[in-house]
């Protein structure tokens, strides 16, 4: 049992817990609790870390928890540590008592493009990663194909981030560009349009059509889309509003849109 916080390995996750440089420098990011835990493909856990007083109320959980951690996962990946301990590693106020390290997952464009109307969403500069973690879960909900965000965005790594996809991202295929504006072009000349929400907008969001090939841009929670990113976009649409509202959270229309293209393809069928 490791029970001290300055032993070399917790020293590493805790590091990793903290900045983005060392989680790309170790290729990995932390998952922590149990459905992240039981929900983990085997084949990217590189180690977990299981804290002495690990239980659960539910015990088919439990008994699913110790069953993987027997059956599928070697000796040397898996170190009871003691409570305090985990504490320290753990990310969140209330631990449930297990983590995972897990190799980070690396996706190029063609990954997201294998459909012939895929579906993506496009964020600039989402910066907090609760909200992104929310967008990714989200999109596995609605049939999404996948994330592309530009590199100014939150890390998906963040610990935060990881638990707020509650496993989708695990799932759902995602990359970083360093040139939002180019990769919308490369878009586009694949024949998949772009859609941004937008204040100049005219067209209700349920009036336009998302059956072929789309993708929604959602920019900055505060301050929205760049104007020469807005620029790019094939169609702007605004969602209506009632009252004084003037907009909503970018993880909410974000999540309206893809729900909607969603509706659409599906009565298509």
């Amino acid at each position: 049992m490791i029970t001290s916080p300055g032993n070399a390995r917790m020293k590493a996750v805790m590091q990793m817990k903290q900045k983005a440089k060392v989680r790309r420098e170790t290729d990995a990011f932390l998952a922590e609790g149990i459905k992240m835990f039981l929900e983990a493909p085997t084949e990217r856990i590189r180690e977990v870390y299981i804290s002495e007083s690990f239980s659960c109320p539910d015990k088919k959980l439990e008994a699913a928890v110790r069953e993987k951690l027997d059956r599928e996962l070697g000796r040397e990946q898996k170190e009871v540590v003691s409570r305090e301990v985990f504490d320290k590693i753990s990310a969140t106020c209330s631990p449930q008592g297990i983590l995972c390290v897990m190799k980070a997952y690396h996706y190029t464009l063609s990954d997201l493009l294998q459909k012939e109307a895929p579906l993506l969403l496009l964020l600039e500069n989402i910066q907090d990663p609760g909200n992104l973690g929310t967008m990714l879960r989200t999109g596995e909900g609605a049939g999404i194909d996948g994330v592309i965000l530009s590199a100014d965005s939150a890390d998906m790594g963040n610990p935060k981030t990881v638990r707020s996809t509650m496993g989708s991202v695990y799932r759902v295929p995602f990359l970083y560009t360093e040139s939002l504006p180019d990769t919308i072009k490369t878009l586009q000349d694949r024949g998949i349009r772009i859609f941004a929400a937008h204040l100049q907008g005219e067209t209700d969001y349920d009036a336009c059509d998302y059956k072929g090939g789309s993708a929604f841009l959602i920019g900055n929670e505060s301050k929205g889309l760049k104007p020469e990113t807005a620029a790019l976009a094939d169609q702007y649409m605004k969602i209506p509003m009632k009252g004084a509202v003037e907009s909503l959270n970018a993880g909410i229309a974000a999540a309206l849109l893809m729900y909607e293209a969603a509706r659409q393809r599906r009565k298509s069928k």
